[in-house]
C-alpha cells in the first residue's frame, strides 16, 4: 500500500500511466466499448467511468499544448448527457476548448492508435473519454 495514491489505481494501472508518454492516450471505456479491439492492453477497473478518470487525474496530467486534451464520442440526442457530464467534470480540464466530441465512428478509428484501455464497469451508454498525457509539472501549460 501506499500513501497519496488513490486506492482504485493498482499496480498494474500505475504501471501504464508511468509507461505513457507525452500526447499517448488512454481510452477509459464503458461496458459496452469493444474494449479489446485496438490490441492495447486492457486494464479492468470495476467502478463507473467518472470515478475512475477522477482517480487517473489524480496522476495523470493532461497535455494542454496543440489541439484537444480530452474526446468524448458525441451521443445520440437523449442519451448519454449525465455520464458525459460526469466524466467532463471529473477530467478537470482547465478550458472547455481543451475538450472535443466527435461522432461514434471516428472515435472508434481514433482509439485504434491508444496506448492503453481502462474497462469500466460503467453501463450507462456514451461513458468512454479518451485522455492524453501531458508533461509532468505543465499543468498550467505552455504559456507557464
Amino acid at each position: 500500500m501506499l500513501t497519496g495514491i488513490d486506492p482504485l489505481l493498482s499496480g498494474e494501472l500505475l504501471r501504464i500511466l508511468d509507461h505513457m508518454g507525452h500526447d499517448d492516450t488512454l481510452l477509459v471505456a464503458d461496458a459496452h466499448y469493444p474494449s479489446c479491439r485496438s490490441g492495447a492492453p486492457v486494464i479492468d477497473l470495476p467502478v463507473t467511468s467518472p470515478e475512475a478518470v477522477r482517480a487517473i487525474r489524480t496522476v495523470l496530467p493532461l497535455d494542454l499544448y496543440a489541439g484537444p486534451s480530452v474526446t468524448l464520442m458525441t451521443p445520440e440526442p437523449g442519451t448519454g448527457e449525465e455520464v458525459q457530464a460526469q466524466l467532463t467534470e471529473a477530467v478537470a480540464a482547465p478550458d472547455q476548448d481543451r475538450i472535443e466530441f466527435i461522432d461514434r465512428f471516428p472515435f472508434y478509428e481514433r482509439a485504434e492508435k491508444i496506448f492503453a484501455v481502462v474497462r469500466t464497469a460503467e453501463v450507462r451508454k456514451y461513458g468512454c473519454i479518451m485522455i492524453r498525457k501531458g508533461v509532468v509539472g505543465d499543468e498550467e501549460g505552455p504559456e507557464a
